[in-house]
């Protein structure tokens, strides 16, 4: 292993050759401010916050894609690295609605922490400004590309993620946007409504439709679950208020996935909490079905495929058990099948 040595606002640090500048100082507990970057995908360099200054350099540097070499000396936060990113931050909300009030990601939007930290509350640049219709013709997602920062994060989740490519730049200059094909909406494209283009976004240009008005990002207990819908085993967070779950939020600590989902994980939990779903057992008496204790259910199901088996033997019995379960029922669905039924006519959805 090739080591680097380094110094960072004074500190030496060692590191693997090929470092960045950003994973150097993380090392050592150093925190440089960044909108495009994301640990789970390439890096870009496109935000310019994380601009630090190198003794020799003749101008300051992205921190992101910088590799450090030996001998290094970085300042992160010295007057000038300073002053560039109040700057930048200055530029980026000159065309950037300043409605935090009422914006669903307060609380968790990466512009506002950041203008919070280098205390920059309005722009001193004056223009032209963009009027987006904000898309909300989906059940999923809300896009609003007026708080569009054009990180690029949405596009490179798209492609690196989900391998869809639904997503890329459009047109130059002032109106560039992360678009689809033809500048279609979501509905129209080839969008598969994955949501992981919402998770990365630091701004409130992509938020969750089901989470509209359902409570602040510090409102909500995050309780990190499993997905029900197929035998992946994803992991989640169930966001949670006053007892009832308001959606779903990736998080990075999920084994399988990652903060990977697909549209069942992140916007299919609703059944949940539908009025329509089933909270007693049901059994059909003169062709309507009744209420019944679970003993009444047990007992008819019991009862019925004893006598199918007694009449018809055990191979006219078959059973199907869901991906949706756990391993442990799912074991005692081929147990029963089994050992109970006598067959071994029993199958899995998730067996492919």
């Amino acid at each position: 292993m090739n080591l680097v040595k380094l110094t960072i606002n004074s500190r030496e640090v060692e590191v693997q050759s090929g470092t960045t500048i950003l994973k150097a100082a993380e090392k050592i507990g150093i925190d440089i401010p960044r909108l495009c970057y994301d640990d789970d995908l390439s890096p870009v360099g496109a935000c310019r916050l994380c601009m630090v200054e190198v003794k020799g350099a003749r101008s300051l540097v992205p921190a992101c894609v910088t590799a450090v070499s030996p001998g290094m000396v970085v300042e992160t936060e010295s007057p000038v690295v300073i002053e560039s990113r109040r700057t930048t931050l200055n530029l980026l909300i000159s065309n950037h609605p300043l409605d935090c009030l009422i914006c669903e990601k307060l609380g968790d939007c990466g512009l506002a922490e950041y203008c919070y930290k280098y205390g920059v509350k309005e722009s001193t640049f004056q223009g032209e400004r963009h009027d987006y219709v904000i898309e909300e013709n989906n059940s999923f997602i809300i896009r609003d590309l007026n708080k569009c920062i054009q990180c690029g994060k949405c596009i490179r989740a798209c492609d690196e993620w989900t391998g869809i490519h639904n997503l890329d730049f459009i047109y130059r200059g002032f109106d560039v946007k992360p678009a689809t094909a033809l500048d279609s909406t979501y509905v129209d494209s080839e969008c598969v409504f994955c949501g992981n283009c919402v998770t990365v976004c630091p701004t409130g240009a992509l938020t969750e439709k089901q989470m509209k008005r359902q409570g602040r990002r510090w409102e909500v207990q995050k309780v990190k679950t499993t997905c029900p819908f197929c035998g992946t085993g994803c992991n989640f967070d169930l966001n949670v208020k006053d007892g009832r779950i308001t959606g779903v939020t990736a998080n990075r600590t999920s084994i399988v996935n990652g903060r990977a989902l697909c549209v069942k994980g992140h916007y299919g939990w609703d059944f949940v909490q539908n009025e329509k779903r089933l909270t007693t057992p049901l059994i059909k008496k003169d062709g309507e079905f009744m209420p019944a204790t679970w003993d009444e259910a047990l007992d008819l199901i019991a009862n019925r495929l004893k006598g199918i088996k007694e009449q018809y033997g055990p191979d006219a019995f078959a059973a199907l058990s869901s991906a949706r379960c756990t391993n442990e029922e799912n074991y005692l669905v081929q147990k029963f099948t089994r050992a109970v039924m006598g067959t071994n006519s029993v199958d899995h959805c998730a067996r492919t």
